[in-house]
């Protein structure tokens, strides 16, 4: 399953037309600890760049953008009571919305692990 990242620290796993989207480990260390993440409703229809999620820390309250275009299937429900997912797992089981690809060509404009791990390394 490849997976991409944005230069807003967002990462996606695309498994055909569905997209998992979460935050990057980086993201998840500058913000510190998570205390609340509001979360996008299922069938929702998102723009690349649109913000559906938000997520609060003890430092901070930031959008989370979708890096693609398309129609939310899911939310993580499990980040209702453990927000700190997002820290403890944030590119695994701290995802935070799954959504059907509308235009898979957008991904192309996305980064893989060692063009994000470069961009990172230069912040």
């Amino acid at each position: 399953m490849p997976r991409y990242y944005t230069q807003d620290h967002e990462w996606i796993d695309v498994d055909g037309d569905v997209g998992t989207v979460g935050i990057t480990d980086y993201a998840q260390g500058q913000l510190g600890d998570i205390t609340f993440v509001e979360l996008p409703e299922a069938g929702a229809t998102l723009a690349k760049g649109d913000a559906p999620c938000v997520v609060d820390s003890v430092k901070a309250a930031s959008d989370v953008y979708a890096p693609v275009s398309g129609t939310v299937t899911e939310a993580n429900g499990a980040l209702a009571d453990e927000p700190e997912l997002v820290n403890t797992d944030p590119e695994a089981g701290g995802w935070l919305f799954r959504l059907s690809l509308s235009d898979a060509g957008e991904l192309s404009g996305l980064m893989d692990r060692a063009a994000y791990d470069a961009y990172v390394a230069e912040l």
